[in-house]
């Protein structure tokens, strides 16, 4: 512990972690956010936005599959996919496992691309490169609201909603509307719905309360990512097939991508949708419906 550096991240209103500082790589203050690239002792090197910790370079295979892994295998179709954010590249990375023939990336921060290559580039492992890909530098909501019944898929890699941040008005219920008019008819959405531990749970069942009012289908699911320091939450939302019907068939698809993976198969599937009681009887109790003109902060 002597002479041992810090790095303070507010996790709520009423709570901090730390992780060890061993070096500050890069930083810089982009027209939309701060951006950083940290050495943590236990966590090797991290992306952080505004302060908050993105990904870490020993777990980051755990957000990123979970995120990713059950929407491409529940969905009936995964020809042309959509991730709003994920300037890293780890979505994108897993995305390409499958057969997809274009994937756009829209990203509205270009340094975050940029320093991402040059400093995290096991993050992305060439998958900037593929030329089933598309980037777009623009915001989301902008893209998304110009796209009519186009994506099989849509991902939202997104940082959590904080006031005056890049993301505060994509996690509302006028979004969640277009991106249901992004896709197609048979299409799914997921999104990361931030933290789902028991003392701060507020903005996980807020997601799901303002998704329910969108679509008909709408499976949150939790998986622990240590350098959260808590249980994430996630939810995944189809317009017209219940996703609890192609759960039998996941196993059969996971012979092709299975191989590559190092956190999911399928008896993670069905940890992360088994929900503990106190998450379910807060989803029943509910949240409020976020809304543009009444936007939630993360803190």
């Amino acid at each position: 512990m002597k002479n041992c550096k810090w790095y303070i991240e507010q996790t709520s209103e009423d709570e901090v972690v730390l992780h060890s500082l061993k070096e500050i790589i890069y930083t810089e203050k982009s027209p939309y956010q701060r951006i950083e690239i940290i050495h943590s002792g236990n966590l090797g090197r991290c992306l952080l936005l505004d302060g908050k910790m993105q990904s870490s370079e020993v777990d980051e295979f755990i957000y990123h599959e979970a995120l990713v892994h059950p929407v491409m295998l529940l969905s009936e179709s995964i020809n042309k996919v959509l991730i709003a954010g994920g300037g890293e590249g780890a979505t994108l990375r897993e995305v390409l496992k499958y057969p997809v023939s274009e994937v756009v990336m829209v990203e509205l921060d270009e340094t975050v691309i940029k320093v991402a290559k040059q400093y995290l580039p096991e993050w992305n492992s060439g998958a900037f490169d593929d030329p089933r890909v598309k980037i777009v530098i623009d915001d989301a909501r902008s893209y998304i609201e110009k796209t009519k019944k186009y994506f099989d898929v849509i991902i939202i890699d997104l940082p959590e909603p904080a006031e005056g941040g890049p993301a505060y008005l994509l996690y509302t219920k006028e979004f969640y509307e277009r991106v249901k008019e992004a896709l197609t008819d048979k299409g799914m959405m997921v999104t990361q719905s931030a933290s789902a531990s028991v003392n701060n749970l507020r903005v996980f069942v807020s997601v799901v309360s303002t998704l329910k009012q969108v679509f008909p289908y709408v499976k949150p699911y939790i998986t622990y990512v240590p350098s959260f320091f808590a249980p994430w939450g996630f939810v995944l939302v189809s317009k017209k097939n219940d996703p609890d019907e192609y759960v039998n068939k996941i196993k059969d698809k996971l012979y092709y991508v299975g191989e590559s993976l190092k956190f999911y198969d399928m008896d993670a599937h069905i940890s992360m949708f088994s929900l503990p009681k106190h998450i379910k009887k807060a989803f029943e109790k509910g949240g409020r419906v976020i809304r543009d003109d009444s936007p939630l902060s993360f803190y």
